[in-house]
């Protein structure tokens, strides 16, 4: 890896020795790199290791010099990689009063950067023709439709309003299909939508000439030049009926017609959008009655034709989903959490699991956030990748001096354009800046990561984990990783360690990010760092943090309590209830629950538990009761009895086949019943072997028959 490091024109104080020193590799400092000592830059891509270029404000420019050397015969090579220092720290008011930290800070992003990318997933394709449905009122839809067709194939749907002052602005020619009625359904994504809608206008436009014979011809003015009706002002002359003549486009008796059509993209233009979910599908275009929405939709949808593809963001395993067991709804985090609506619940043979749509997944990762059984998982990058990135963060940061580092998660869009406004802010002596204790980590989105990658954060030696929501995350995340921040906090708390390690930055602006982060005091932790790497399994990774920091907890309780909805716990079981019947262990999807092929044992291993609540459902005693919390180390993993009692043994061979309590609740259910009237009722204290041949015995008895 060649590292090229610039201090912008000296406006950063970087210590070029001790960055050397710090990185493990020589670095000279450059001034002007993307201006007078653009030669380095051109040398370094003459050889064939990856450059790394500390500089994004000129990335542009970079990759522009490098394809003109590739253009002019010159073969570049070398894999370009870019990262910022400069906002993210070096011009924050606190770089020049503590270099050392800068250093190690400056030093910490450059080693995650020269990290190898990680495996390319799957990708999701899109084909759109640019078959375009644009709906909403006539005066909206009929101007926008004209300016429109000529790129676009377009069809007009006019679903109320007048068309009385658009005349002059759509022409006489029928350069589109249009057509009006009430949208019924509307369902799909980039290619693939599909819209349903009511007709139910006297005026058919198949077959309307637009001779504008109904419009003069009308007394009431009730037809424009969208030529529709409007039934409100209509009086019944039907004299639109008479002018319109051979043409046969007026028939106020015609049944309402339902219309089905495929498209591949939609400008809705309505107030209320057809989409009300957070995060509509790709292709559908919401703008409403703003002229100036209107004009940057309608561009991005010209450049929504041809073929797109996007990764596949998560992965699905369903032999660990909890959704489900014997047609009884356990866990729905993950539908819950979905602000696309890209999740729903798949049932076969009493089987309930999730299926996710890849054609509307935005790649958010929320679900996998909130799966508590690591079920649904994230892709872009994998846990194991983002934790590699955590411990070479971490552990570069600490070897070069760095203290109470705080990691801040971030998305490449709204956070990253916050923090570079901050850096900016504070290069003029407006703001304090990022921190240079703050150690930005970019994502794809904030809500990918969970309480696993977070306390294996802690382990790796960081002070505080923040991740930064601006206003354009879903109300969904918010409200989940809020929950799962709580729960985080309660384990640390629970174990002894003082302070806030856990925190939401809500920042609409720059300045309240600036109050934000410069306003946290550093946590009394010390902890050494652990050595573990996270796994593609979301329990083992979290197992693998709570075990680091319990060995290490300052005052370790027993047992933590946790908030509901934590996806750690126990049970209660109420004995005077349960018949140890064991449907609990059939429906456990973490075989958490266990039973005993020799007697009447009801184990359970805690730490296998995940709250799912399937066997609270299942249990047709009630007697099961969900209580979250953590309780560390061994003894959460060795199996433990909640109920057990002596098997009943049948009165016919003497064989064990249930409990007493099971007979007892048995006798009492079953009493009416006739095949256990009388006598018969000493069947239910038998075997079933021994139950069949008792009624294959007395075959004279009528209650059999019954």
């Amino acid at each position: 890896m060649t590292t090229l490091v610039c201090n912008c024109n000296d406006t950063m104080p970087l210590d070029a020795a001790a960055l050397s020193e710090a990185v493990g590799e020589p670095l000279r400092m450059h001034r002007l790199l993307c201006r007078r000592e653009m030669g380095d830059y051109l040398q370094a891509l003459e050889g064939t290791d990856d450059v790394l270029v500390a500089c994004t404000q000129e990335q542009h420019l970079f990759a522009a010099v490098a394809e003109q050397q590739q253009a002019a015969g010159t073969p570049v090579l070398a894999p370009i990689r870019f990262v910022n220092i400069r906002e993210t720290g070096s011009w924050s008011q606190g770089a020049r009063r503590d270099p050392r930290t800068l250093t190690a800070k400056t030093a910490a992003l450059l080693a995650v950067a020269a990290l190898p990318e990680p495996e390319p997933v799957a990708v999701v394709d899109y084909r759109s023709q640019g078959r375009v449905l644009v709906l909403g009122p006539a005066d909206r839809v009929l101007p926008w439709a004209t300016r429109l067709h000529g790129t676009l194939q377009v069809t007009a749907l006019v679903t109320g309003g007048s068309a009385q002052s658009v005349d002059d602005q759509t022409g006489a020619a029928r350069a589109f299909v249009v057509s009006a009625g009430q949208v019924t359904a509307l369902r799909g994504w980039l290619g693939a939508f599909t819209a349903t809608w009511q007709t139910g206008n006297p005026i058919d436009l198949d077959v309307c000439t637009r001779c504008n014979a109904c419009l003069a011809a009308c007394p009431e003015g009730a037809i424009d030049f969208s030529y529709q009706v409007d039934l409100n002002a209509c009086r019944g002359h039907r004299a639109c009926v008479k002018a319109c003549g051979v043409a046969g486009a007026i028939d106020f008796a015609r049944e309402p017609a339902e219309v089905t059509e495929a498209f591949d993209l939609v400008f809705d233009l309505n107030d209320a959008p057809a989409f009300p979910m957070h995060q509509p599908p790709q292709g559908y275009l919401h703008a409403g009655g703003a002229a100036a929405r209107q004009d940057e939709l309608a561009l991005q949808l010209t450049q929504l034709v041809g073929e797109f593809e996007k990764p596949r963001f998560f992965q699905y395993r369903e032999s660990l989903c909890a959704h489900g067991r014997n047609d009884i709804t356990g866990c729905s985090a993950c539908i819950d959490v979905c602000s696309t609506q890209a999740i729903s619940g798949s049932w076969k043979n009493g089987l309930g699991t999730v299926e996710v749509n890849p054609n509307l997944c935005m790649g958010c990762g929320a679900c996998s956030t909130v799966c508590p059984t690591g079920a649904m998982r994230y892709n872009y990058p994998d846990a194991p990748y983002t934790g590699r990135q955590l411990k070479t963060l971490l552990g570069t940061y600490r070897q070069a001096g760095g203290r109470d580092a705080v990691v801040l998660l971030h998305d490449r869009t709204g956070g990253q354009r916050l923090i570079e406004q901050l850096g900016r802010r504070a290069m003029i002596g407006r703001a304090a800046g990022i921190p240079v204790n703050v150690l930005p980590l970019a994502g794809f989105h904030p809500a990918s990561t969970g309480l696993d990658l977070w306390l294996t954060a802690i382990t790796y030696g960081a002070n505080r984990v923040a991740v930064l929501l601006t206003d354009d995350i879903a109300p969904e995340y918010r409200a989940a990783l809020s929950t799962q921040m709580a729960v985080a906090q309660q384990i640390l708390a629970g174990m002894g360690y003082a302070g806030t390690h856990f925190s939401l930055v809500e920042a609409g602006d720059a300045a309240a990010l600036d109050r934000v982060l410069n306003g946290w005091q550093p946590n009394a932790l010390t902890l050494p760092p652990a050595s573990f790497n996270p796994s593609t399994l979301k329990r083992e990774t979290l197992e693998f943090a709570l075990d680091h920091l319990w060995r290490h907890a300052p005052q370790p309780a027993e047992a933590i309590p946790l908030a509901a909805g934590a996806p750690l716990g126990t049970l209660e079981i109420d004995r005077t209830r349960c018949t140890l019947c064991m449907a609990c262990v059939g429906a456990c999807p973490a075989q958490a629950l266990r039973d005993n092929a020799e007697r009447p044992v009801l184990g359970f291993i805690e730490r296998s538990c995940v709250q799912c609540g399937l066997c609270a459902s299942t249990c047709p005693e009630d007697a099961i009761t969900l209580v979250p919390r953590l309780v560390p180390g061994e003894v959460a993993r060795q199996q433990q009895t909640l109920n057990e009692t002596r098997p009943f043994h049948c009165i016919r061979c003497a064989k064990p086949f249930g409990t007493a309590q099971m007979i007892e609740a048995m006798l009492g259910k079953l009493a009416g019943h006739a095949a256990f009237a009388g006598k018969a009722a000493d069947r239910l204290k038998m075997c079933p072997d021994c139950r069949v041949v008792d009624m294959i015995e007395r075959s004279d008895d009528p209650s059999i028959l019954h």
